[in-house]
């Protein structure tokens, strides 16, 4: 006898279907894309601020520049809070006054708003 069939009286053979299985077990309905599942691990544990945070921190050369990087000795976030440690007074001086094209600047390259203050020491 065929596996997928049923036996009538007269000989007579009728496919059974099966239904798609739509349960949790299945394997099909575990496949998910990778970013979506990477977005959906950040989401559970709660890391996307953080790791927005470190992507600023990495880029600050990239955002700002090679010159005003040669000139920063440290860069960290606290509180939504970005802290740039400056050797230059000058540049300093300078970076104060464009505080917020700065700010736009870092919070357009995430794509979110991360930094809401930028503090020059």
């Amino acid at each position: 006898m065929l596996p997928l069939t049923v036996q009538l009286r007269a000989s007579v053979y009728l496919p059974v279907l099966k239904k798609p299985s739509s349960s949790e077990n299945s394997r099909s309905a575990d496949i998910v894309p990778l970013k979506d599942g990477i977005k959906a691990l950040l989401k559970a544990y709660r890391l996307q601020g953080k790791l927005n945070e470190v992507l600023v921190v990495s880029s600050w050369e990239r955002i700002m520049g090679k010159a005003v990087a040669l000139k920063t000795q440290e860069v960290y976030i606290s509180q939504s809070k970005l802290f740039v440690r400056l050797s230059s007074a000058p540049l300093k001086h300078e970076l104060v006054m464009a505080k917020t094209r700065v700010m736009e600047l870092i919070n357009a390259e995430v794509g979110e708003q991360v930094i809401k203050e930028v503090v020059f020491l």
